[in-house]
């Protein structure tokens, strides 16, 4: 059984259109159409596009705070329309970091508020709280007014209130908006470690290096559709991009060859291909140097990024 599932999922927001100053008109925004997809156990599963694309009605809806106009989708197996407090029991949600919390209570006090809501004890849902903390990087912050929290802090707060309740699936709008670089770093190795242990990561981000990184599955989300889905790895292969070839020659002057070259960093010259074959090229490139009596330096073969599968999915 998956951990995610939907079908033919549909969303629509109607809303008022200015046309004039006194004029206006009852317009129709599609969040979501009839959108299917399925998320195996024990992945980090990523939804990503532009803004307004439909990321975050998704995941609202997948946890429960907006109903479908049509379509079905299950959560852990349960019916997130029928079923909801059933899902509500086994996921853990980030939405806005700054939202849900009581500011005049302390971080730790705020985790043990929602970790009683859970069920948990005082002594448990204090020492569930404690570790939360030590984990996403807050520590002895604990102790501090949520008032007095940065937007980095109440983002790694979010996290830990998502995790109180050891949940099967937790999902993610935007995980490290707001952190700064080593605690975006931690949180990234979290999520790793979460997706390791058996949980299921179900995240959106508009960082396309951390979806890389971090992601077995990837969907393009764009006007309410999914127009791709796959690893990283096959979304590339899907789309043909092109590596880059880059070997350096160790010569004091270009060497005699019709491919592209360029002076390098540490004076030699470089030989540049860009290409869909990159090792056949690396290797032809590296053999027609030795052959002219070269020596090689350092060789780097450029991978494709998730940033450029993006612009060209979302371009065509």
């Amino acid at each position: 059984m998956s951990a995610i599932a939907c079908e033919g999922l549909r969303k629509y927001y109607r809303v008022k259109v200015r046309r004039s100053f006194f004029n206006r008109i009852d317009s129709v925004i599609k969040a979501l159409d009839d959108v299917s997809l399925e998320v195996e156990k024990g992945v980090v599963f990523s939804l990503v596009g532009p803004n307004g694309a439909g990321k975050t009605t998704m995941v609202k809806i997948l946890s429960t705070l907006l109903i479908p106009d049509a379509g079905w989708a299950r959560v852990g197996g349960y019916d997130v329309v029928k079923q909801a407090g059933r899902v509500r029991r086994i996921i853990g949600l980030v939405l806005a970091p700054d939202k849900g919390f009581y500011t005049r209570l302390t971080g730790l006090e705020n985790l043990v508020y929602y970790g009683r809501l859970y069920g948990l004890s005082k002594g448990e849902a204090t020492r569930k709280a404690k570790e939360l903390l030590e984990l996403t990087g807050l520590g002895e912050d604990g102790m501090r007014l949520f008032e007095e929290y940065s937007l980095g802090m109440r983002a790694k707060l979010s996290i830990a209130k998502a995790l109180i309740n050891d949940p099967e699936i937790v999902f993610l709008d935007e995980p490290t908006i707001g952190l700064d670089p080593l605690s975006a770093r931690r949180i990234r190795n979290l999520i790793k470690d979460l997706a390791a242990g058996g949980m299921t990561v179900f995240m959106t981000s508009h960082n396309m290096w951390e979806v890389e990184n971090l992601s077995n599955t990837v969907a393009v989300i764009k006007s309410g559709s999914i127009v791709a889905k796959g690893s990283p790895a096959e979304l590339k292969e899907k789309l043909k991009l092109s590596y880059r070839v880059e070997v350096e020659v160790i010569a004091e002057s270009f060497p005699d060859t019709r491919l592209p070259v360029t002076m390098g960093e540490r004076g030699y010259p470089v030989v540049t291909v860009t290409t869909n074959r990159p090792s056949e090229d690396l290797v032809k490139v590296i053999d027609e140097m030795r052959g002219k009596g070269y020596s090689i330096g350092m060789v780097r073969v450029q991978e494709p990024s998730l940033e450029e599968v993006l612009t060209q999915v979302l371009s065509s």
